[in-house]
């Protein structure tokens, strides 16, 4: 085989390689705050995804905090009662003060309950490092966007989620949500991404149940990215 037909193989090869997620992944994101506000809402609907995730739609607003490698603080307040979710690892705390409700788990056996960026449109190194595995499925011919298969590398949790991902600006344009017995939950899209400190993040997700009927909505405003969020901020206590 000549040098030329070698080179020309080879590149036919490189042309149909499949893509790998860690070229989408927003490796400048070391921190970022936020906002999220809850534009819409039907209980009804979203209680047909599961009950907790309808609970996470009592909250009008939500203070997120979030810090690589995988530590997340959100802030709510709703009818008086102020609470705090802690995510560090895999460990995760809940208080609610007044409620007299405090409460810390272990999450390595259960990962399908662990809160991280994919929640929000984002891909961060970490999440692939210590919790998921993603495979590529296909080129999305009417978008563009590259698709893959995300589980979770514990294998006591088969639940997985099928996203579709900007190749331009690596952001979760799509997300379906399959539970562990196939069955799919949800479907989020996710939209209106800026460029915040050189990192893509979606600022609006809409949320629909296995109906196909818009169960929520909710925006994200006022972010502030790799401003050195402390890491007493996620502390598990």
């Amino acid at each position: 085989m000549s040098l030329l037909t070698t080179a020309a193989a080879l590149s036919a090869i490189l042309a149909h390689a499949s893509p790998s997620l860690e070229d989408y992944l927003q490796t400048s994101l070391k921190d970022v705050t936020f906002t999220a506000k809850k534009v819409k809402a039907v209980q009804k609907e979203l209680v047909k995804i599961n009950d907790d995730f309808g609970m996470t739609y009592k909250f009008d607003r939500i203070k997120f905090f979030y810090k690589e490698p995988l530590k997340l603080r959100l802030e709510a307040t709703v009818e008086d009662n102020s609470g705090l979710f802690v995510v560090n690892g895999a460990m995760q705390t809940i208080k609610i003060p007044r409620l007299r409700i405090g409460t810390k788990q272990n999450l390595t056996d259960s990962p399908g309950r662990r809160q991280t960026p994919l929640d929000f449109g984002v891909l961060t190194p970490s999440m692939f490092k210590e919790l998921f595995t993603a495979k590529f499925v296909r080129t999305d011919r009417a978008t563009g966007d590259q698709v893959f298969d995300i589980t979770y590398q514990n294998p006591v949790d088969t639940s997985r989620h099928r996203i579709w991902v900007d190749p331009e600006r690596g952001i979760t344009n799509k997300r379906e949500w399959y539970n562990q017995r196939g069955r799919q939950l949800a479907t989020f899209n996710y939209a209106r991404p800026e460029k915040v400190n050189g990192v893509w993040i979606p600022t609006e997700v809409q949320v629909r149940n296995a109906d196909n009927v818009v169960a929520g909505i909710t925006r994200y405003e006022t972010f502030l990215v790799n401003s050195g969020l402390s890491d007493s901020l996620f502390a598990i206590n």
